[in-house]
């Protein structure tokens, strides 16, 4: 039984050995095991780790989260991740069941059809290209305090400055060009780097929290405090400040992307789907409860416009100072990475089922590297000219965010809903076992109210990351058009989805076609 009728056979696959079991199993899904499976457990761990990277996000929004909330916008983080893990247990469920790369749009077309899976991959691709410049943007805000001369572009830093900010896109745009090469290099390069990574940034992250915690200013009560809201009712502001840590808590089914490249990947990735999320909570919450507690002051706004830069550089000497930040910008670099070899194996798998424009060249192998080059190549130029469509102007950076996240959010619904709806009718109808006959994780008889909670979460969240607040959207002033950014970017990317959805299918579409359930 084959995935697609239409399914696309790179025009140089490499030499591989005898099949492997794990390849075994690939090819009862229909599809040849061309991609070099090389990842181990922590490989996998640190694919989805370093894809939320607590200390890129957390440092480039603590400030956004506590201007918003005060203090108290600490128990958004919790609450975020009770939201996220309920998501992250069913993706869990199907990464066991469909270990295929290019997971969102592969489990979301065998739930609900090719129509569905379709635009579930479609937005997904989008919200990796967007989230890729994102991240790599990010660096402006640790670079130039390490050292001056990384402001390359005028002498204003901040990223609310047109000198930050066109500088922000200088380096992030350099930065893209470095994941580019290291994703053509191969997955073994790939995972070498971003484990080395993830290993510097672990460091950091308890290095940070050791600093905090042995520095203090004041007792954990500071985290009932709110006087230093924004003006108006709490709940508005504890909404908005909700916004950092659902910029945060994203991407942890990178385990699922790269489940062709990972050994024993229906048990690894769901332990590694989870695991990555639950690490990135319990290190980002001390990281969270530690600068409150550490910072000099609540209430002379420097914690809301300068965030954990300006506790570390209260409470650390400028060499050890630098060092963390250091650790950050390391941490930066390979949550650019892996953003962007997920995009480019969501590119690579529907390429393969002949589901995009150009589908030949993006599903090609290279017989050497083992990697799908241009995916990785059409990820890095979207995401550079992303940036330059923007240089210069200071409000990109939040307008980048939420549109990114609210993209991700809507394609994590067209996994949940229609799971939910599965579920309903009785699936999964079978106990699930691999090839040994060894079970696979399961959530049993509470699939369906974790699946049900999963659902309003999602779409509570995106209706809040999508709210068109003018001190998200338009902080330094800007057009209606920006003010509604985020509702009309998902208009314009389901209008153009439309458009190239007709294009790819021909008149006897795959979307009526019945998909393989093989799991």
């Amino acid at each position: 039984m084959v995935a697609s009728a239409e399914a696309i056979v790179p025009d140089h696959p490499p030499s591989l050995p005898e099949p492997s079991p794990d390849s075994a199993d690939l090819a009862r899904f229909g599809y040849q095991p061309v991609l070099h499976r090389k990842l181990g457990r922590y490989a996998s761990f640190a694919a989805g780790f370093s894809f939320v990277s607590i200390l890129t996000t957390i440092f480039q929004f603590f400030g956004f989260g506590f201007s918003f909330g005060g203090a108290a916008f600490f128990w958004t983080w919790p609450l975020v991740f009770a939201g996220q893990f309920l998501v992250a247990l069913n993706f869990a469920e199907l990464a066991a069941r469909y270990p295929i790369s290019g997971c969102i749009y592969q489990w979301s077309r065998r739930l609900a059809g090719e129509l569905v899976g379709w635009f579930a991959g479609w937005m997904m691709i989008i919200a990796q290209i967007v989230t890729a410049a994102a991240a790599a943007i990010a660096l402006q805000v640790v670079l130039p305090s390490i050292w001056s001369g990384f402001q390359f572009i005028g002498t204003d830093s901040a990223l609310t400055s047109r000198d930050g900010a066109s500088n922000a896109v200088l380096l992030g745009s350099v930065l893209l060009v470095l994941t580019t090469v290291i994703n053509v290099a191969g997955i073994d390069w790939m995972a070498r780097i971003n484990s080395l990574g993830v290993t510097i940034e672990i460091i950091g992250v308890c290095a940070v929290i050791a600093v905090f915690f042995t520095h203090t200013d004041r007792g954990p009560g500071v985290v009932l405090q709110h006087d230093q809201a924004a003006p108006g009712p709490y709940w508005a502001a504890f909404l908005a400040s909700g916004l950092m840590a659902a910029y945060v808590m994203v991407g942890f089914d990178s385990a699922g992307e790269l489940s062709e490249e990972t050994k024993n990947p229906r048990h690894v990735a769901p332990r590694t789907i989870l695991s990555a999320l639950a690490v990135s909570a319990l290190g980002g919450g001390l990281i969270l409860l530690g600068a409150l507690m550490a910072a000099p002051s609540l209430t002379d706004g420097s914690l809301g416009t300068g965030g954990l830069a300006y506790v570390i550089e209260a409470k650390l000497d400028t060499t050890p100072g630098k060092i963390v930040l250091a650790c950050v910008a390391c941490a930066i670099t390979v949550c650019t990475l892996a953003i962007q070899t997920a995009g480019s194996r969501l590119l690579f798998s529907m390429a393969r089922d002949g589901r995009l424009p150009f589908a030949k060249p993006l599903a090609n192998v290279h017989p050497r590297f083992g990697t799908p080059v241009w995916p990785a190549v059409v990820i890095g130029a979207l995401g550079i000219g992303l940036l330059l469509l923007n240089l210069g102007n200071a409000a990109v950076f939040a307008t980048l965010a939420s549109v990114c996240i609210v993209m991700l959010y809507l394609a994590y619904l067209l996994v949940t809903v229609p799971l939910l709806v599965r579920r309903i009718k009785g699936w999964p109808a079978d106990v699930a076992g691999d090839a040994a006959g060894a079970k696979l994780f399961a959530l049993g008889r509470w699939g369906i109210p974790i699946n049900a909670l999963a659902v309003v979460w999602g779409v509570a969240m995106a209706v809040n990351l999508a709210w068109p607040r003018a001190e998200v959207y338009t902080p330094t002033g800007g057009g209606w058009w920006m003010l509604w950014a985020a509702p009309l970017f998902v208009l314009l990317t389901v209008a153009v989805g439309v458009v190239v959805h007709r294009i790819v299918t021909p008149a006897r579409t795959l979307a009526t076609a019945p998909v393989p359930q093989t799991a």
